[in-house]
């Protein structure tokens, strides 16, 4: 559900184990770990609450496959819709590489024509994740993610928080722009600013209940992680795995959702919230 533009009910606790110790996980750790963990948790409740292991699972704007090979790699089937041909190509190889291009289909398509590629109500779970910031209207890409799942479906959305861009612009000493993002409509800092929309967890969890879907969880991600001097995380012996501990104790802390250069919400279909 990528746009040709681009360049809590329950509370549901992320695993703290150490960035090496699961080969599912993704490698870029710090920026994917927290929603790797509650996406993982998810699909296998859904296996359980279907009685299927292998789940149609229906990436949107899944690009070069970050996710949606390791998804493949769970034994689900995955199809990812991306606007770019050479997002897909990527995604060929690495699914290739992977050994799991058997489960992996990459469809080109965006927002706007989502069910002319895929099929509306065809999908155990639907990842949208860096989408809704590129999207004209955030409300129907909410909406079209949600009509892609069947009766019994999660959805994993995943976008730029408000305010991790205030405290970045801030803490770069750009005091205009941070102000200018804290009180523009759609969280830009200027014209310059290369993302056309950001978001609050309250307004991310209203776009879920209002296109039909209970709230199962809200996590912030990359609460220090874009924080902190990378050097740091490089030299420093056991400072990545610590900063990864941290990251996920604090991720679903509503005081840290402030604050979060992403958030991750997973909504759930009334039949499914509460299984």
């Amino acid at each position: 559900m990528s746009d040709p533009m681009r360049p809590p009910v329950a509370h549901r606790h992320p695993r703290t184990t150490s960035p090496g110790s699961d080969p599912l996980r993704p490698r870029a750790s710090l920026r994917t770990a927290v929603v790797w963990e509650v996406l993982k948790d998810a699909l296998d409740r859904q296996v359980k609450a279907t009685g299927r292991e292998a789940l149609d699972v229906l990436d949107a704007g899944g690009g070069s496959g970050k996710f949606a090979v390791q998804v493949a790699r769970l034994g689900h089937r995955v199809t990812v819709v991306d606007p770019s041909p050479n997002a897909l190509f990527a995604l060929e190889r690495r699914a290739a590489e992977a050994e799991v291009a058997d489960r992996v289909q990459g469809v080109q398509g965006d927002a706007h024509g989502l069910f002319d590629v895929v099929e509306r109500g065809g999908y155990d779970a639907v990842l949208c994740h860096g989408v809704l910031e590129y999207v004209d209207d955030p409300a129907e890409g909410v909406r079209n993610a949600v009509a892609a799942l069947r009766p019994q479906g999660v959805l994993s959305l995943l976008a730029a928080g408000l305010g991790g861009a205030v405290l970045a612009r801030a803490l770069a000493g750009h005091f205009k722009e941070a102000k200018q993002a804290l009180e523009d409509p759609n969280g830009r800092w200027g014209a310059g600013d290369p993302v056309p929309h950001r978001f609050t967890a309250e307004q991310l969890t209203g776009l879920v209940e209002g296109a039909g879907l209970a709230v199962g969880a809200v996590h912030g991600v990359r609460v220090f992680a874009d924080l902190v001097p990378g050097v740091l995380v490089d030299t420093e012996p056991g400072a990545l795995e610590a900063l990864l501990k941290l990251e996920e104790a604090a991720a679903e802390l509503p005081a840290f959702h402030a604050v979060a250069t992403q958030l991750h919400v997973l909504g759930e279909t009334r039949g499914t919230a509460g299984a």
